[in-house]
């Protein structure tokens, strides 16, 4: 008897296991049915500022730069910069030795002088033997004087001409003369060149370093030809730079190239061709030339365009709809018109109306 109890408990308790195991099997299934269900995801049509830029790279160059050359020869017997040296239109930067330059003022001077005298003696003997000759025999004799005439005033032509290139030359020393002390001719920075700072003498026409004006910057960027016609002139510049992530500044494009450039040492035929776009810049105290910046022109603006979110168009070729929200759990097609397209939204020019809700299913 106790053995059969035993076998009725056994088989009561296995019974009820499988009950359990049925039903929680059930109500999983019906909760991943549940989960299975995809659910509509809503976005709403608004009426928003859209815009469409293209993203530059570049460095910062100053905007106006003085290049300095030596005006001749010369020792340079003072200097009265220093490298990075704050300057002023007219301050003294260096002083030339000026005693070669003025030895040949001098010789040159009397060259002229010399010449001068020869000419007016020259003149006065000719007008004699004119006289002599008026008084003269014979016909030959005549001819002769004649001769002699016309060859005085070939040689007084050609003295002449040599005087006034002697004179040109004459006044372009004592031009140079006047450059001896040589004045900055910009305001700004004084920086020498690299390769020959403070020479102790120079040659003519030497360049020696330039004036730059730290309170105006410009950005160079280069762009491929795919955004090269989207840029124009007086489009607006966000300049992010690149040791400076949070700070933001503003520029403006004022220049487009019409040519490529080619980076130094490219001689790649199949290279992409760039463009240079100069971007003005507005002064920053942390602003300097040669730094690695961002830009981002803006080259579209719409207000007011009625605008979606990308992800919520569908797409079937050229041929691009929504699903419209009739309420109710009820979903319409509704082909639309695309306009702009930025990153994440997307104009509407037809098809949709603010306020409206499409879904994504």
């Amino acid at each position: 008897m106790k053995r059969i109890i035993k076998w009725i408990i056994i088989v009561l308790i296995v019974l009820g296991i499988g009950v359990t195991v049925f039903f929680t099997m059930n109500k999983s299934n019906e909760q991943m049915e549940l989960m299975d269900i995809p659910q509509a995801i809503p976005f709403e049509v608004t009426q928003e500022t859209i815009t469409n830029s293209v993203q530059v790279k570049g460095k910062s160059k100053y905007e106006h730069e003085t290049l300095v050359y030596a005006p001749f020869a010369s020792k340079v017997t003072e200097w009265k910069v220093e490298n990075g040296g704050q300057v002023k239109k007219g301050d003294v930067l260096y002083i030339l030795d000026q005693s070669t330059l003025k030895n040949e003022i001098a010789l040159q001077e009397a060259t002229n002088r010399k010449a001068k005298l020869e000419a007016e003696l020259n003149e006065f003997v000719s007008q004699q033997n004119d006289e002599e000759t008026a008084l003269g025999a014979t016909e030959a004799e005549r001819l002769k004087a004649l001769a002699a005439q016309e060859t005085g005033r070939l040689n007084d032509e050609l003295n002449k001409l040599n005087a006034d290139i002697q004179k040109q030359e004459l006044a372009e020393k004592k031009e140079k003369l006047k450059t001896a002390v040589y004045k900055a001719p910009a305001t700004g920075i004084f920086l020498y060149d690299s390769t020959s700072e403070r020479p102790q003498s120079v040659t003519d026409n030497q360049y020696i370093g330039k004036i730059v004006d730290l309170n105006k910057l410009e950005f160079i960027a280069l762009v491929g030809e795919q955004d090269i016609f989207r840029i124009k002139e007086g489009m607006k510049v966000v300049v992010k730079m690149t040791a400076l992530k949070e700070l933001e500044l503003s520029g403006e494009v004022t220049k487009v190239s019409k040519f490529a450039v080619t980076a130094a040492g490219e001689n790649n035929t199949n290279a992409v061709p760039q463009f240079e776009v100069v971007i003005t810049l507005q002064p920053n105290e942390h602003l300097i030339g040669g730094l690695s910046l961002n830009g981002e022109i803006e080259t579209v603006r719409k207000e007011k365009a009625t605008v979606v979110s990308n992800i919520a168009i569908i797409r079937e070729g050229d041929i691009a709809y929504v699903m419209l929200d009739m309420g109710n759990g009820q979903y319409e097609r509704r082909d639309i018109e695309i306009g702009l397209e930025t990153a994440d939204k997307t104009e509407i020019l037809s098809g949709l109306n603010v306020g409206d809700t499409i879904v994504l299913q």
